[in-house]
This record gives C-alpha cells, structure tokens and sequence, in this order.
C-alpha cells in the first residue's frame, strides 16, 4: 500500500476551509496500528452558527434555492458522482485507513456512493406537485418545495457511504446541508468537501463541522434556524436529537438507529447456498453494521447440519491488515468499540452461552482491534447477546421447531430494522414477511441495499427512510395553493 492522500482537515464552511473559532482539535487513530493519523479542526457551536449562516444564505439568497433551474442542480449532482467515480481509489484507501474496513468493502462502499448521487441527480428535475379538481369555483395545486437548512449528523461504520445516502435527497430536493461526521472517523467526509467545490456547488449549499457528538451534534439538534436533521447512529444519540428537535424549534427528524436483525433458515432451505451467502454477508464491515444479521434461527431439522457447514466456512475467514485483499475482517473502528465487543462476548459466556467459536482477540504484532469471529450456542432469547446490538462479529445460532414460534421470537425484540427469510417456498416467505416487524426483509438474499428501494426501521430501530423517492419525500415541504375563480368570472362577465 502507498502513502494514503489526506485531506484537508479544517472545516469547510462556505465552500471555504476555515480553523475552528476555539482552535482546538481532535485526533484521529488508524485501528489497524493503533497509531495516530492527523488531527483534525474540532468545532463546537460557533461553528455550527457559522455554518448554518452560511447555508441560511445559500438557500434564501443564493442561486440554489432561488434562481437556479432544477435541470441544472441535477446536472451539478451528477457531477459530482462523476468526481466521486474518479477518485474512488482515493477515497477507498482513506476509509480503510480510518476505519479499518477492508479495502474490498471500502471500495464497494465509493461504488455505491457513485449509484446513490447518481440516483438522486436524476429525480432533482422530477420532483412535482398535483392539481387537484375542486369545484367550477376553486381549483387547488400543491407544490413540493425544499424545507430549507437541513443537518446530517451520520455514523462511523459507513462514514462516506452514510453521508452520500442522506447528501443525495437533500441537494434534489434543493436543500442547503450542514453535516457532521463521526469524531472516529472524519476523513473521507473531509475529501467529500473538495469535490463538492469541485463539482459546482454554490458557497454554503454544503459544509461540514466535524468535531463530538456532545457539542456539534448537539448544537444542530437544538439549533432554532435548522429545519431538518437526519441522523444516522445508535438508539440512545437518536433519542437525544429528537430531544433537541423538539426543545427548539419541533424540526422534523429522520432517525436510523439500531437493529438485531433475525435471519430464519426454514428446514426446506439449501443449506450451502445459505452458508455461502451467510459466510459473505454476515460478517462484512466487521459486523459493524445496523442491520446487522446477529440471530440465527435455524429449523431444528437442518439445525445440526447448518451449524456444522457455517463453522467451517467461518473458519476459512482470514482476520488481518484490511489492505490485504486476502484478508475478510480487518479491526474494529476503535478500542471503545473492540472492549465493547469483547465485553458482550464475556457476557455471553457468564450467562451460559456456548462459544461454539472465536469468542477472542487478534492482533498483529500486539496492535490492533481485531476480534476473531464468534459464534454462540446455547443461547436463549432472554440473553444479552440475544436481546442487545453488539456491533461486532458476534452471531447466536438458535433453533425453532414452528413458523409461529419463529415470529414470534424474531419479533421479541425492541428493534426492527431488518429481517432474512432462506427458504423455497414462496408462499411461506411471503406470508413470514407480511408478519415480521421490519424495516427491510430480504427473502434469499441479504443486506441488499439499492438506491431505488427505501432504507429504514421499525419500533426503536428508527422514524422515516434513506433512499428511493421516500428518503427525498422528508427534505419537502407541501403547500397547497387553492385559486378562486370568481375573480376571473367577473372580469369575464364585465
């Protein structure tokens, strides 16, 4: 691997790169090595006051949200998908290096991003109103119009990915954005910035405050002049913006938060194209992912076989540097993280469960946040690594006998971000879906995640959705507009 580019790393506010007013900053830590990368400019309030100046500005004032044709917003978006494209490599090697993704998966991540802005750059022109018939007298239209200054507060686990997927719906819809990325991982969000300048984005459509949760995160949720916040992260912060939304100004939210996502391996299933699947999917990212497959429930008939197939495969999975594409599971994203893990994996043992396999660290040359990946049996659903988001390569393998009992118990649960069906039968896939309490529920397949198809949770797992024409439904605004015609019928009449 070469020397990874870093970015600039103050904030860029007003298509400027700008110190904090207090001059602090934080420090960012390679996972793999323990070792610092850079610092970056922290900001805190008056920064987000700055920034929110900045893109009230843009909006009321500027060409974006006063004089500039959809058409050519569009035209600017899809440009910058077409920056994204080209720097892909770039962008790819700085969030490994951030968080400790392997670089397979950080560059599927940029692909997506680059099908994401694309996506939305087209719907920037097609965003309409109706007309709706009244009466001879009235006639009434509505029109779609942007909200206004919007905040995206998103995640470390998918940190370009996360701001793409919120970045697109606002800026079609005409939205002016302050964003905030996670304090563990700020550096692709920070490259971001200077191929939005480079696409053609107006001073203030778009600008970033990186800095904590507790004061910039907190700072946009309380803010009085932002009119939208969409947040990306665990249930506990959502519940803090909400708290902020609605202590200032009742902004609305769009809030995508945890998941303990079951996957049902019904007895007809085929057992090595499920493993297969599983063997890919369930342990991309290092687990760290919200939809998460962490509960296993597998017919009891094919039980003692599935187990014994999805062992071996999890065996061949290699843990290392995330450079080396050989490697599946590279560290988690910080210490905090990987004691976290570690701690639910001693939970999960104190309380009776069976660690069937992994269950330990791993590290290279005793650096690193590696855990080896786990899986648990014995587990029953009132455990804490049955009932809590673990956020690392921890899976429990349970069995069930009936299809109502396996609703049941995928449902007993306070989230409902995701749900997986294996099974031949499509009617019994269709009818499980209709009763699963979820978000997104993926029939032989999982994870997949498409621009076209919206994205969110729910019960405790979240309000509202990312991606698809629903995700840019929550950056507008409905007025209708009713029209006498009495004025014209005189003027006719005269």
């Amino acid at each position: 691997m070469s020397k990874v580019q870093l970015p600039n790393t103050k904030l860029f506010i007003n298509n400027e790169w700008v110190e904090s007013v207090s001059g602090n900053k934080f420090k960012t830590f390679n996972p793999t090595n323990e070792e610092l990368i850079c610092e970056v400019s922290e900001g805190d309030k008056a920064d987000v006051d700055k920034a929110v100046i900045a893109a009230r500005n843009a909006f009321e004032n500027g060409p974006w949200g006063t004089t500039m044709p959809a058409e050519e917003r569009g035209r600017i978006i899809l440009k910058l998908a077409d920056l994204i494209q080209e720097h892909k490599e770039k962008l790819a090697q700085l969030e490994t290096l951030d968080c400790g993704k392997s670089i397979i998966s950080a560059r599927e991540d940029i692909d997506f991003c680059v099908r994401v802005i694309r996506y939305f750059g087209g719907w920037a022109d097609k965003i309409q109103g109706k007309t709706i018939p009244i009466s001879s007298e009235f006639t009434s239209i509505t029109k779609h119009e942007a909200i206004g200054v919007v905040a995206l507060i998103v995640a470390w686990n998918y940190p370009v990915m996360l701001l793409c997927w919120k970045l697109g719906p606002a800026l079609a819809a005409g939205c002016t954005v302050v964003a905030k990325s996670s304090e563990f991982t700020p550096l692709t969000a920070l490259y971001l910035c200077e191929l939005i300048k480079e696409a053609g984005f107006p001073p203030g459509v778009f600008n970033l405050v990186s800095g904590l949760g507790s004061t910039v995160g907190n700072a946009l949720s309380h803010h009085m002049d932002i009119d939208k916040i969409s947040f990306t992260g665990s249930t506990v912060t959502g519940r803090k913006i909400m708290e902020g939304a609605a202590k200032s100004n009742l902004k609305p939210v769009t809030l995508e938060l945890g998941g303990k996502s079951p996957n049902i391996f019904f007895a007809d299933c085929d057992i090595e194209h499920c493993v297969n699947a599983a063997k890919d999917y369930v342990f991309s990212n290092n687990s760290q992912n919200c939809c998460f497959s962490s509960r296993f429930f597998v017919h009891e008939s094919i039980h003692d076989a599935f187990l014994a197939s999805f062992t071996e495969k999890i065996k061949q999975l290699k843990v290392g540097d995330p450079y080396d594409e050989s490697n599946h599971l590279g560290p988690l994203v910080s210490k905090q993280q990987h004691d976290r893990v570690l701690g639910y994996i001693e939970k999960g043992k104190s309380e009776g469960a069976k660690c069937h396999l992994g269950g330990v660290k791993h590290q290279i040359h005793g650096k690193g946040y590696f855990v080896q990946p786990t899986i648990f049996t014995n587990v029953t659903d009132d455990m804490t690594i049955c009932k809590e988001e673990i956020f690392g390569p921890v899976v429990v393998i349970l069995p069930f006998k009936t299809v109502d009992e396996v609703i049941k118990r995928a449902n007993n649960t306070t989230y409902g971000l995701a749900a997986g069906i294996w099974t031949k039968d499509i009617s019994l896939a269709l009818n499980v879906s209709n009763k699963l309490k979820a978000g997104s529920v993926w029939v032989n397949n999982y994870d997949n995640c498409l621009p076209q198809v919206p994205f969110g949770g729910f019960k405790q797992s979240g309000i509202g959705r990312d991606l698809s024409e629903y995700a840019i439904q929550s950056y507008l605004s409905i007025k209708a507009v009713t029209i006498s015609h009495k004025t014209l019928h005189a003027q006719q009449q005269q």
